[in-house]
C-alpha cells in the first residue's frame, strides 16, 4: 500500500485581500475523512466558509490553531491517502509529514511543566491580553490543550478551573466583565479603521417626502405578497440610487493614486443587520439593468440569506456602492457612515416619520403633515466634491418623490415582471 502527503490550503478563490480566522477544526488527526468533506471552519469579517478535504484519507497534522489568521494559498494541514485504499489512523499517524520547525516553535508550551501542553500564539495572545495563566482554565482541545474557544468561554461566563484564583487586581472600585471580540467584529473594526484613516469622510444631507412611493408600495405590495414576495421601502432606495448614478455617475466609482475608475456597473451592497451577530453586506449586481420588480426579489433573497448565515463569498463581493438603511432601528440621521472601501461613498436612509412642513399650494403656503426621513451622502472627498454630492442626492429624491417612472427610465414604477 502507498501512501502519499496531500497538503490541504486555504482556497485561493477569493477576491485579493481576503484574510481568514481559523474558526475550527470539524476533524482532528487520526480521523479518518472523505473527499469533499468539511474539515474545518473560517471566519472573514462577512462570511463562514467551510474547508474541506481534496480526497479520500486520513488527517495527519494541523498547522495553525483556532484563533489564527491565514490567507488564499496558505498551508494549513497535511493528509494521508492511499492508492489502496483509506489509511487507518495508527498508519496515518505513522507516516504523517515532519511539521515544518516554525510551526512547532509556534507552539512551544507557554511555561515548562504545564499540564495544558502547547497552546497557539493567538491563545497566548488572549491570556495575555486578559491577565490569565493556563492554570486558571479547563482545556477541551486534543490532549487537555487549551484553545482559543476556552479563552472566549471563561471570560464570557467568569468560569475558572477548580481551585484557580483570579489574578485581577483587587484594588480597583469598579466591577466589569470582558467579552471577546469574535473575528467578524475584529474585521469590521479593522475594516472601518482602514476606511477613517483612507479616505477624508464629508457628509451632505437632504430631506425626502415618501408620499409618492408609500402610495406606490401600497398598491403593490399586495400583489407581490400573495406571490410569496415583499416589497420594501429598501427597494425603492436601490432602484432610485441606480437612477441617480446616471446623472452623477463619478459616484460609482473608485480612487486610485493616478486615475479614477468609474464603473459601468452599479453594484449596491445593502447593509444587513445581524441583531448581536454584526453586520453583513450582500450585493445586488447590475442594478442599472433591473425593474423595480427585480430589484425586490433579489433584496429579498439576499437578505434572507444573510440573516440565515447561507451567504457564500460571492455574494459580498463586487460591492461599487453601499446603502446603509439605519432608520430602520430607529435613527434619523447617522454622520459621517464610515464609506465601505474602496468605494467612493455610501448612502444612510433615516427613520420614516411624519413630519410638519411647508408646502406652496396655489401661491399659497400650506401647512401639511407628510412622510419624510433623512438621506445622507458621505463621501470620500479626494472624488468628490459637495456640488456633485449634492447633485446626486438632488436626483435621489427626485424620483423617489416623483414616482412611478416613466418608461424611459428602464426602472418603470409598475411591476412588470410580477404582473
Amino acid at each position: 500500500m502507498v501512501t502519499q502527503n496531500i497538503e490541504i490550503r486555504v482556497p485561493e478563490d477569493q477576491q485579493e485581500g481576503t484574510r481568514y480566522v481559523l474558526q475550527g477544526w470539524l476533524k482532528q488527526p487520526g480521523d479518518a475523512i472523505k473527499a469533499y468533506e468539511p474539515i474545518a471552519e473560517l471566519e472573514t469579517d462577512k462570511v463562514v466558509v467551510e474547508l474541506s478535504a481534496p480526497a479520500d484519507g486520513v488527517l495527519a497534522s494541523l498547522l495553525k490553531q483556532p484563533g489564527d489568521e491565514v490567507v488564499p494559498g496558505e498551508l494549513v494541514a497535511m493528509m494521508n491517502s492511499s492508492q489502496a485504499g483509506v489509511d487507518t489512523p495508527a498508519t496515518a499517524a505513522a507516516t504523517a509529514p515532519e511539521i515544518p520547525v516554525a510551526a512547532l516553535q509556534a507552539d512551544a508550551p507557554l511555561e515548562s511543566g504545564s499540564q495544558q501542553g502547547k497552546t497557539s500564539p493567538a491563545v497566548r495572545r488572549m491570556l495575555s491580553e486578559h491577565d490569565l495563566t493556563l492554570e486558571q482554565l479547563v482545556g477541551t482541545g486534543r490532549g487537555g490543550r487549551v484553545t482559543a474557544r476556552d479563552v472566549e468561554t471563561c471570560l464570557k461566563n467568569g468560569s475558572l478551573a477548580p481551585g484557580a484564583k483570579s489574578t485581577r487586581g483587587e484594588s480597583s472600585s469598579l466591577r466589569s466583565h470582558f467579552v471577546p471580540h469574535d473575528p467578524m467584529r475584529k474585521r469590521i473594526a479593522a475594516h472601518m479603521q482602514h476606511s477613517v484613516q483612507t479616505a477624508p469622510h464629508v457628509t451632505t444631507v437632504f430631506e425626502a417626502d415618501l408620499s409618492a412611493i408609500l402610495a406606490h408600495k401600497a398598491r403593490w405590495a399586495p400583489q407581490l405578497a400573495s406571490k410569496g414576495q415583499r416589497l420594501t421601502l429598501t427597494a425603492y432606495f436601490v432602484a432610485a440610487s441606480a437612477l441617480a448614478m446616471r446623472k452623477v455617475p463619478v459616484v460609482n466609482s473608485r480612487w486610485h493614486d493616478d486615475k479614477l475608475e468609474v464603473f459601468d456597473d452599479v453594484n449596491i451592497g445593502v447593509g444587513t443587520a445581524l441583531g448581536e451577530g454584526g453586520l453583513m453586506v450582500p450585493v445586488l449586481r447590475n442594478t442599472q439593468d433591473m425593474d423595480l420588480y427585480q430589484v425586490a426579489s433579489e433584496l429579498e433573497r439576499l437578505t434572507a440569506r444573510a440573516r440565515d448565515g447561507a451567504l457564500v463569498p460571492a455574494d459580498v463581493q463586487g460591492g461599487t456602492f453601499t446603502i446603509s438603511n439605519h432608520g430602520v432601528s430607529g435613527s434619523l440621521i447617522a454622520s459621517p457612515i464610515v464609506i465601505n472601501q474602496p468605494q467612493s461613498a455610501i448612502l444612510g436612509v433615516g427613520k420614516l416619520e411624519k413630519r410638519v412642513i411647508v408646502r406652496e399650494v396655489d401661491g399659497q403656503d400650506s401647512i401639511q403633515v407628510r412622510p419624510m426621513c433623512y438621506v445622507t451622502l458621505t463621501l470620500d472627498h479626494r472624488v468628490l466634491d459637495g456640488f456633485q454630492a449634492n447633485s446626486f442626492l438632488d436626483a435621489l429624491v427626485s424620483a423617489l418623490e416623483n414616482w412611478p417612472l416613466d418608461s424611459a427610465g428602464k426602472l418603470p414604477g409598475q411591476l412588470t415582471h410580477g404582473s
